[in-house]
C-alpha cells in the first residue's frame, strides 16, 4: 500500500506556518561566545545570512557553517536565496581567512559549502582543495563537512575535495526526479547520484539531503532514498522547504512532523547510517554527528528497544 499522493497547496499555506516550524530563541553561553566573536570580528557564516531556525543550537554545539568562492552563483535553482550572475574574481587567500575564522570562533565541527563556478575550468575545486587543506592545518581537532556542488560531474575537480581527506563529503540531491528540472534548473538527478557513488568509491563518508514540500509525493519520496541508499550514502537530511521569498518556488505543502517520523524509519530499514528527519532539519543540523559511523544507527536502534520494552 502507497503512502498518500501530496495536498495541492491552498492559500493559508503561504499566510500561516503551522507550529511544529516555530523555533526557539538562541540561548546558552557558547551561543553568546560565538555571537560575540561573530559581532566583534565581522565574521561571516551562513547560519547567519541564512537565518537558520537552527543557529542557536548549532553554535551552541560548536557547529558552524561556511561559503566560499563568493556569494553570487552561476545557477538559478528555484528554492535558492543566493544570487545568481557573473561570479568575482576568485579570492586565492580565502583558504587562510576561512581557517582563521574557524579557529577564532573555536569551532568544533566546520561545515564549508560554495556557489557554483561553472565558469571556472576547474569549478572552484583547487580553492575547495586549499580551503581544506587550510583548515586542517590550523584546526586539527576540528572535523569538518564538505557541502559540494556537483562540478558537472567531472571526476577530475571531485577527486580535488576527495584527495584533501575532509571527514565526510555531502552533495544534496534536494527533490524528486520529477521535479529536479524546476527545483534545480541547471543540474540532473543522476548526475548527483553518480557523484555521490563515485565518492564513496572512493572511500570517503557520504552524505545528501531532500527538501519536501515541493509537489512530491510520498511515494517519489521513498524512491528518491532507494536511490540514494543504491549508491551507498552513508547519511541523510530530510527536511521542510521554505519559501525564502516571494520569487521563490511556493511551498506546496507543510509536512507533518509524523510523516517525518515514517521517512526516517524507512530509510534506516533502507540501510542508512545516520538519518535526520524533521520539519527543521536543514543539511548542518546535528552534522557534528555525521561524521560518527554508527553514531546514528545505534541511537535508532536505542529508541526503538526502549519503546518496545
Amino acid at each position: 500500500m502507497s503512502l498518500c499522493s501530496s495536498i495541492p497547496p491552498t492559500e493559508s499555506d503561504y499566510k500561516k506556518k503551522p507550529d511544529w516550524l516555530r523555533v526557539k530563541l538562541p540561548i546558552g553561553e557558547n551561543y553568546k561566545h560565538i555571537r560575540q566573536l561573530v559581532d566583534t570580528n565581522k565574521l561571516h557564516t551562513i547560519c547567519e545570512s541564512g537565518n537558520c531556525p537552527n543557529m542557536g543550537e548549532c553554535w551552541g554545539a560548536g557547529t558552524a557553517t561556511f561559503m566560499i568562492l563568493g556569494n553570487i552563483c552561476t545557477r538559478s535553482c528555484g528554492f535558492c536565496a543566493v544570487s545568481t550572475g557573473r561570479p568575482l574574481a576568485v579570492d586565492w587567500d580565502e583558504p587562510q581567512k576561512i581557517a582563521e575564522t574557524i579557529f577564532m570562533m573555536k569551532v568544533k565541527h566546520a561545515v564549508i559549502t560554495s556557489v557554483d563556478r561553472d565558469e571556472l575550468k576547474d569549478g572552484g575545486s583547487i580553492i575547495w582543495h586549499n580551503t581544506i587543506k587550510a583548515v586542517k592545518a590550523l584546526n586539527p581537532g576540528t572535523t569538518l563537512e564538505t557541502l559540494i556542488p556537483d562540478f558537472k560531474g567531472q571526476e577530475e575537480n571531485i577527486l580535488r575535495v576527495i584527495d584533501a581527506a575532509p571527514n565526510i563529503i555531502s552533495h544534496n540531491i534536494e527533490t524528486v526526479e520529477r521535479l529536479t528540472r524546476q527545483v534545480r534548473i541547471q543540474a540532473k538527478y543522476r548526475r548527483s547520484l553518480q557523484v555521490l557513488a563515485f565518492i564513496k568509491e572512493n572511500n570517503m563518508r557520504t552524505k545528501s539531503g531532500i527538501m519536501l514540500g515541493l509537489g512530491e509525493t510520498k511515494d517519489e519520496v521513498l524512491f528518491t532514498l532507494q536511490d540514494l541508499a543504491n549508491a551507498h550514502v552513508d547519511v541523510v537530511t530530510i527536511g521542510q522547504y521554505l519559501q525564502p521569498t516571494k520569487k521563490h518556488l511556493r511551498v506546496a505543502r507543510f509536512v507533518h512532523p509524523d510523516e517525518f517520523a515514517a521517512y526516517k524509519e524507512a530509510a534506516y530499514q533502507m540501510g542508512f547510517d545516520y538519518v535526520e528527519s524533521g520539519p527543521l532539519v536543514r543539511s548542518s543540523y546535528h552534522s557534528e554527528n555525521h561524521v560518527i559511523p554508527g553514531y546514528g544507527k545505534n541511537k535508532w536502534s536505542k529508541e526503538k528497544q526502549a519503546i518496545c520494552s
